[in-house]
């Protein structure tokens, strides 16, 4: 397809990965939505395993389902299409177009870099057809030199729609000039001219106290700062990957008495642990990232998340004896949760006869659920809906709809369903019958990504777990989510000209 121009395009990069590129793109996407302009949000390649399911089935990276969110627009498979889902330390596996194709070695992957280009091309072709505005986000930092020929997500889309670029540089790290003018210098000079703007992120304390910092950034650089952006506390938006986990050693604090304690298995390769996000904003809930069994402490509820590597990540708790803690909780009366990956290992056996994930044909899970998973060549990705076929988990939710998403090769053949598909091509019920639960319901697990976001089950759950109800109107997961995204507008609008930003794009 041959470059189109439509949409006008605007590129958020920063100098390094975590320097709060995902989370601009976010904060620009809802301020010019909210202007009247069609927006969406574009990534080429993104690496994490934080996935999202689009509605027609394929997969794109998490963030760029938030900020189709914030921008007011479905997500599609256009907005990410090469998404990376590492399932090892050099191997991922490579989803072009929302479907998964092969797993790579990294050195495999950069040779593909010729074929998956014009799928990024086309992509970004297709959206800017269709919108007014794209913001597209970068990946790590233009300047990793060694890359600059084989790179497909950061200046090589910047010179392919002449994109004017905003460099994002992280202050709360240190070094903000020399990570801002460094990768000013090492780029090309033609590089260096689609620089339109520099911000300055996360700054904690008085904003007055970087003027004299605003006039040695634009000296010496000879780019304008469009802004100095406060570091903003407790925003609540699902993470882009799990790095944002590695800065907890054992607990992610939330408010509250956190009279009920919930330990999340740490999984090496966790995956869309935005799931548990409603669990960690309720005030009497305590949610725990455990990496060892020395974390372990006395938890009331166990939660096994979703991974990209239930093979690996199950090895990994029986070498880090997690394995023995959740198996003696669950003897001991405790409550087990599983959710995607963490399902299938709660189960009796995993049979893997294709190797998916470089596991070997059969792994013994952890025996607590009556079911075995067999691993499939076809990945399932969807949107879904589910009755509840039991009420026990959650008292007086019997006959309801819950919704949510899949994500998993994994088809698991279950006898103690609690849950049943709404809409499914399965004539036959065992088909469509989800989930899993042990005789006295303190051990289950399902597929469903997502089903903490149900208001109404998630509380009702909880109070069966003794959580009190909560005596103030409670606020909807979604309701909760779209505060955080205007919150986070009106704090880029305060400190960013907007107006001036959009001459930058119109005039570029």
């Amino acid at each position: 397809m041959s470059k189109v121009e439509v949409a006008k395009t605007v590129m958020v990069m920063g100098t390094s990965s975590s320097a709060g590129k995902s989370l601009l793109t976010t904060a620009l996407c809802r301020c010019l939505a909210r202007r009247g302009f069609r927006v969406a949000p574009f990534k080429a390649q993104n690496m994490s395993n934080n996935a999202a399911v689009c509605a027609v089935g394929g997969e794109i990276g998490r963030s760029q389902a938030l900020q189709a969110i914030a921008a007011g627009t479905p997500p599609t498979v256009d907005m990410n299409p090469v998404l990376l889902k590492p399932e090892g330390q050099t191997r991922s596996q490579v989803v072009v177009d929302g479907s998964p194709t092969q797993t790579l070695e990294a050195v495999d992957y950069f040779e593909r870099r010729s074929q998956l280009w014009p799928h990024v091309t086309a992509a970004l072709d297709r959206l800017r057809q269709h919108h007014d505005i794209i913001v597209i986000e970068g990946a790590g930092s233009p300047a990793e030199l060694n890359l600059a020929d084989v790179e497909m997500v950061n200046m090589s889309v910047a010179r392919y729609c002449r994109s004017p670029v905003l460099l994002i540089g992280d202050i709360e790290r240190g070094g903000v000039f020399a990570q801002l003018l460094g990768t000013l210098w090492l780029l090309t000079p033609a590089d260096r001219a689609l620089v339109k703007g520099l911000i300055v992120n996360k700054f904690r304390g008085d904003l007055s106290l970087f003027d004299a910092g605003v006039e040695i950034l634009q000296q010496r650089g000879g780019v304008e700062v469009l802004g100095v952006l406060p570091y903003i506390e407790a925003l609540r938006l699902p993470e882009e990957d799990a790095v944002a986990l590695d800065g907890f050693t054992c607990e992610m604090e939330c408010s509250g008495d956190g009279s009920l304690d919930i330990a999340i298995i740490r999984l090496p390769h966790i995956a869309n642990f935005d799931d548990f996000d409603p669990l960690a904003a309720d005030a009497s809930v305590r949610v725990r990232y455990v990496r060892s069994a020395d974390q372990w402490g006395d938890p009331d509820v166990v939660i096994l998340p979703g991974t990209k590597n239930t093979f690996g990540d199950l090895q990994w708790m029986r070498q880090t004896g997690l394995a023995d803690k959740t198996q003696q909780h669950a003897l001991a009366g405790g409550h087990v949760v599983g959710i995607c990956g963490g399902y299938q290992m709660l189960g009796e056996r995993i049979h893997n006869p294709h190797r998916l994930e470089g596991g070997s044909k059969e792994i013994e899970g952890l025996g607590l659920l009556p079911v075995e998973t067999t691993f499939l060549l076809t990945k399932q990705t969807r949107l879904v809906e589910l009755a509840l076929t039991d009420d026990s988990l959650a008292p007086g939710t019997l006959g309801e709809t819950i919704s949510g998403y899949e994500i998993h090769h994994g088809a698991t053949r279950t006898s103690s369903a609690w849950l049943r598909h709404v809409c499914s091509d399965a004539e036959d019920a065992e088909s469509r019958a989800e989930g899993s639960q042990s005789g006295d319901g303190r051990v289950w697990g399902c597929y469903l990504h997502g089903l903490f976001y149900n208001d109404r089950w998630r509380r009702a759950w909880l109070t069966k777990l003794g959580v009190a109800a909560s005596r103030e109107p409670a606020t909807s997961s979604h309701d909760q989510l779209q505060r955080s995204l205007d919150r986070l507008a009106d704090t880029f609008e305060t400190h960013i000209d907007i107006d001036h930003l959009l001459s930058i794009i119109f005039e570029s």
